[in-house]
């Protein structure tokens, strides 16, 4: 059931009762801040309306990432209807996986939705044992691990990597010493499969996999979304740990090695590094200013790994990356046509927010404001949600509206509730970030 929430009227009340004008009209003389409380209001009440539509359970694409939003925003506002309706989804995921739901993967199937209850569970928004409710899901889940022949093998959306970041949220949080002893054994297994399908190179290693879908196309892709990115960013995570850090750092070192040695050191260009890597030819194309692909996942990447490693190098280099990634700020050669959090602006702002809050660093927190202002004037399609629609251009419907947290208003509320609370959010550790 969901913890008490203390009643009382949302501060949103007379916020919203005061703002007339279209929240995409910035150049009027009204505060972002104000800007982004109405924005998030009008996306509760989209989702309060719309919070069925996902039909799967994950965290990113599916109804579990809904409920994240609706006990974020009640601890917000102290609103008690939003931590119910979290409560009813959370009921409903129940059901689902009692009636034979089978989908494993992080995005969006069982890992995705267990680790949100898990989350949720810790941030104190419900009360459920974990301990006894979770484990029912970890035979059924290390038994559905992708086949190292598949298109999604360690993919961390749909592939090992997120079932593995489920079992080290499990490892973390586990009161119980037999069940440490078990998700440490799993997690060992899942990082010697890591290192038997890596291929080394001197100081450097790398993992191969299928690069467009659909499509026989094989290389090695550097994102942080489906790449080598975000190998580095789970073991920089995993590394904390004495149980598995010697594990991890032999991976690790090499990994960050391999990322440093694509750095196309092109000063035509806008990027620091490709999308991938085919028969070892660098793709010389910017990649897109976003989370899923490009400079901003692969430095918060390397970011992650300097701290575990306590080194310096590679910090200062992850701070040179992210930061000429600052001054990148048109739109349309930064490919950014929607506000969602996988390739959109929401997802830019809140990354640099991330590294205000890690750095201190001025500069962080102005450009993740601009494009926070640039993010609230995309609320400009007449029949989106809250003014979002997301944007496919994959020969489908180009504009598509959408629910979820890794594309859809449910992502862009997340975001506005980390830069309006006034306390530390944890549901961007599902996106690598936090």
């Amino acid at each position: 059931m969901a913890k008490s929430i203390t009643n009382g009227t949302s501060w949103f009340n007379q916020i919203y009762n005061c703002l007339e004008l279209k929240s995409s009209a910035l150049s009027y003389p009204m505060a972002l801040q104000q800007i982004a409380e109405k924005k998030l209001h009008e996306i509760y009440e989209l989702l309060y309306g719309h919070y069925q539509e996902p039909k799967d359970i994950g965290v990113l694409t599916g109804s579990s990432g809904i409920a994240l939003f609706f006990f974020y925003y009640s601890k917000l506002t102290k609103e008690e209807e939003a931590a119910d309706k979290g409560v009813y989804i959370i009921q409903e995921i129940i059901n689902q996986l009692n009636n034979g739901y089978s989908l494993p993967s992080f995005c969006s199937g069982i890992a995705g939705a267990a680790w949100a209850i898990d989350v949720l569970e810790e941030e104190d928004c419900i009360e459920l044992d974990t301990d006894t409710f979770l484990v029912d899901l970890d035979d059924y889940l290390v038994e559905a691990k992708p086949d190292r022949t598949t298109r999604n093998f360690y993919d961390f959306l749909h592939g090992l990597l997120g079932i593995a970041f489920y079992f080290f949220k499990r490892f973390q949080k586990t009161k119980s010493s037999i069940l440490k002893k078990k998700y440490k054994g799993i997690l060992l297994a899942i990082l010697g499969e890591l290192r038997e399908t890596a291929q080394t190179d001197g100081n450097l290693i790398k993992w191969e996999s299928f690069l467009i879908h659909n499509d026989t196309v094989r290389g090695y892709n550097l994102s942080l979304s489906h790449g080598i990115s975000s190998i580095v960013n789970f073991l920089s995570r995993i590394a904390y740990y004495d149980a598995f850090k010697p594990q991890a750092e032999e991976l690790l070192v090499p990994a960050v090695n391999y990322i440093l040695s694509t750095e196309l050191n092109d000063p035509l260009l806008p990027a620091c590094f490709p999308a991938w890597v085919i028969n070892g030819e660098l793709e010389n194309q910017p990649t897109r200013l976003a989370w899923c692909y490009g400079d901003l996942g692969i430095g918060i990447s390397l970011w992650h790994a300097a701290q575990v490693l306590d080194d310096e190098t590679v910090k200062k280099k992850a701070l040179y990356i992210l930061e000429l990634t600052t001054k990148r700020r048109d739109l349309q050669q930064n490919r950014l046509l929607d506000a969602g959090l996988c390739h959109g602006t929401f997802g830019v702002a809140h990354i640099y927010r991330y590294m205000h809050k890690e750095t201190g660093l001025a500069h962080f927190k102005e450009t993740s404001e601009f494009w926070l202002e640039e993010a609230l004037k995309m609320d400009t399609h007449k029949d989106g949600y809250a003014g979002y629609m997301q944007w496919r251009g994959d020969g489908k419907a180009q504009w598509r509206k959408e629910t979820n947290l890794l594309e859809g208003v449910a992502g862009i509320g997340l975001a506005l509730i980390s830069y309006l609370a006034p306390f530390e959010t944890k549901w961007d550790q599902c996106l690598l970030i936090g």
